[in-house]
């Protein structure tokens, strides 16, 4: 269960990014904190990978490779990496732009469904028979809150951006597990995907039209939060459980993160809990609770005797 909450617990600061973005109140773009927040924390968690380094000629151990991926050269998986890491930021921002708790659910509730996608196709790696059931029944909780299912309702552009997000988490999530897979650390993946990523988002930041009111008392305790807290320290917890989990069952995992930010919109934000959106949360927590809870074994029979 240690990797399990593990990733529970990255989710739950995962969770926290949007409601803090709206409680800081900054006039700055999804695009400039986005990149902010890759830049702090991909520099930490190189930081981190160059600290944790194995030794010339120190290999970790491997697990057999099939699939598209693993004919790619790592500096290639890392560039995929990099690129959807990178594209997640704006992405999310812009995905929240039309309600922290709505964006978020249709970003992360649409993160499981294209990981198991691309997991299949460019890792030859079928979910477990668990997972269907169990993201299954997180859909179901999704739709009722991010209320699509009530009429009228429609996927406006916030929630097409949250779907792009999703897509890009789930690029990020299978190149990690794939250098895993190769004897990567957890530390030297995270590192090297955001490490990548920040490189780029300095001067990208540049181009966008630099820092703004983030360079203010507000913006740089936001950036330090973002920064630190959801990506180098709740990455380093996600790259650990990744190495011991499946990668489908790392993108169901994390959907604590909607649970959480869900919670937090309507507790700090005031947004509405109508009774779809709290039937909604009562069956994603009850998603989460069918794919973390181990399976009860069957006990032999004592022997009858004669």
């Amino acid at each position: 269960m240690r990797p399990v909450c593990a990733v529970l617990l990255a989710a739950l600061l995962f969770g926290t990014t949007g409601t803090a973005r709206a409680l800081a109140d900054l006039d700055a773009s999804a695009s400039t904190v986005g990149l902010a927040r890759v830049l702090l924390g991909g520099a930490v968690l190189a930081a981190c990978a160059l600290a944790t380094r194995r030794r010339p000629g120190e290999r970790g151990e491997a697990t057999p490779r099939t699939g598209v991926l693993s004919a790619l050269p790592a500096p290639v998986v890392v560039a995929g990496g990099a690129a959807g890491v990178l594209a997640y930021q704006p992405t999310f921002f812009a995905g929240t732009s039309g309600g922290v708790a709505v964006g978020t659910v249709v970003a992360l509730g649409s993160a499981p469904l294209v990981t198991g996608v691309v997991d299949a196709v460019l890792r030859r790696r079928r979910p477990e028979g668990r997972w269907w059931g169990a993201t299954g029944l997180a859909l179901v909780g999704l739709v009722l809150v991010a209320g699509l299912g009530a009429p009228g309702a429609g996927p406006g552009p916030s929630v097409l951006w949250a779907v792009a997000a999703g897509a890009s988490y789930a690029v990020y999530t299978v190149t990690g597990k794939e250098l895993l897979d190769r004897g990567w650390t957890p530390a030297g993946v995270m590192g090297a995907q955001f490490g990548v990523a920040a490189a780029v988002a300095l001067p990208a930041l540049v181009v966008v039209g630099g820092a703004g009111d983030l360079t203010g008392p507000g913006g740089l305790l936001l950036v330090a939060w973002l920064g630190v807290a959801t990506v180098a320290v709740a990455y380093l917890l996600f790259g650990w459980g990744l190495a011991r989990l499946p990668a489908t069952t790392v993108a169901t995992l994390t959907l604590a993160e909607p649970l959480c930010a869900t919670l937090l919109g309507v507790g700090l934000l005031g947004e509405d809990l109508s009774p779809a959106v709290a039937l909604g949360l009562a069956v994603l927590a009850s998603s989460l609770v069918v794919l973390t809870v181990p399976l009860r074994r069957g006990r032999p029979r004592a022997a009858v005797a004669a």
